[in-house]
């Protein structure tokens, strides 16, 4: 725990695409109280909510005390996924962190621990109902494809004489793979595969 300190909140914004902006955020999350500065406030611009990888987020989360408060506009704005939402929420939860939605304050689980193990056990129900609908839309896909005499495999990019030629030009020696890659028509990670088999 932060000692000395008072607890914060902490605000983080995203938007997906260079040219949107998070002026709107910025307002609400401000007006929420948090501060407008570089200790409290974290950005990611251009950036998808479904890339792992968000410099801002893990700034942010990196930030966050005990007794902090997370403070988003949106909920979409913070998780990848239901089941990322619900490893997220519990994470915080165990470090003693709320978080604060500002358009849908039942999400919220800052200042009520009755009410964020609710909403974590909601959100965790949510999350296996979505890996279950994926899972049973995936298998109803694969019989479909069966029926039609696919097995569901991906289709093969290099035919026998392309292997063959790729195989031959290797062998000789006279093209770079990047060169017989572009021959052929496949990146070279693929090329180095069928050159394996």
């Amino acid at each position: 725990m932060r000692t000395g300190q008072a607890m914060a909140l902490i605000g983080y914004m995203r938007v997906s695409t260079a040219d949107q902006n998070t002026e709107g955020q910025r307002d609400a999350l401000l007006v929420a109280g948090v501060k407008d500065d570089a200790r409290h406030l974290f950005t990611d611009q251009g950036v998808s909510g479904a890339k792992a990888e968000r410099p801002g987020l893990t700034n942010c989360l990196d930030s966050l005390r005990e007794g902090d408060t997370l403070v988003v506009a949106k909920l979409d704005r913070l998780g990848r996924s239901l089941g990322n939402l619900v490893q997220l929420f519990q994470q915080l939860a165990e470090e003693g962190i709320g978080v604060r939605v500002l358009d849908n304050p039942m999400l919220s689980t800052d200042g009520n621990s009755a009410q964020a193990k609710l909403m974590l056990g909601i959100f965790g129900a949510l999350a296996e109902y979505e890996r279950d609908l994926i899972r049973e839309r995936t298998n109803v896909g694969l019989v479909a494809a069966r029926a039609r005499g696919r097995n569901g495999s991906r289709p093969k990019l290099l035919d026998s004489g392309k292997v063959s030629r790729a195989k031959h030009l290797h062998a000789a020696g006279v093209m770079r793979p990047k060169e017989i890659a572009n021959a052929v028509g496949v990146s070279v990670p693929t090329l180095y595969r069928y050159l394996a088999k």
